[in-house]
């Protein structure tokens, strides 16, 4: 076992027509026993930035304060908010410096840029990053996930579509899934602000 799927994780993020979206499951685990069904693991960053963790939960945890930390830092000094590209160079760059003891993380960024046009990027628990245009996924169920997004996704979907893309291919994903599920939670960006919504999984 990876230990990257020791507490069990889904997360997607997709784009649609100026909006951009992030799914997560809920579920908290050790192995196959659960442990708790509201486990936070997507993080708002900013008025249009999300970033989504999945691994290790205490990594998660770790790295949700560290980013905050040099997001505040950067936003001090450069007295201007930080765009989901520079957020997403600065994620890579803090996995990178810990290569030999890497965070157990694999993270995906989503937000809006000063344009209100999409940003998607995922990386791997030493910063690698991908940049996409339609969606990325990470976790312990990326090949259900990556069926799912490649059967529902269309492009230029509107907010309330995207919604329903998103939420109906995280809850097939997991259901076949034994380490992630238990509920999930959607976060639509817009120009306008932002959307969240709970989504009620099967228990078991």
């Amino acid at each position: 076992m990876s230990i990257l799927e020791y507490n069990g994780a889904a997360i997607i993020a997709m784009a649609g027509k100026d909006c951009v979206g992030i799914a997560a499951d809920t579920r908290l685990g050790v192995q196959a026993q659960t442990v708790a069904c509201d486990f936070k693991k997507v993080f708002k960053m900013g008025d249009k930035l999300f970033v989504g963790l999945a691994g290790l939960a205490t990594d998660v945890q770790t790295l949700e304060q560290l980013l905050k930390f040099r997001k505040n830092l950067y936003e001090l000094k450069e007295e201007r908010e930080m765009k989901p590209k520079v957020f997403s160079a600065l994620l890579s760059s803090i996995l990178y410096e810990k290569r030999f003891g890497p965070y157990f993380a694999e993270p995906v960024v989503a937000g809006l840029d000063d344009e209100g046009k999409p940003f998607l990027s995922a990386m791997d628990l030493i910063g690698a990053p991908v940049y996409t245009d339609d969606f990325v996924v990470s976790g312990t169920c990326t090949g259900n996930l990556y069926g799912m997004c490649e059967t529902l996704y269309k492009p230029d979907l509107e907010p309330d579509d995207l919604f329903e893309t998103l939420a109906q291919a995280l809850l097939a994903s997991v259901d076949r899934d034994a380490l992630s599920g238990w509920g999930g939670v959607v976060h639509i960006i817009t120009k306008e602000g932002v959307t969240s919504r709970e989504l009620k999984g099967r228990q078991d």
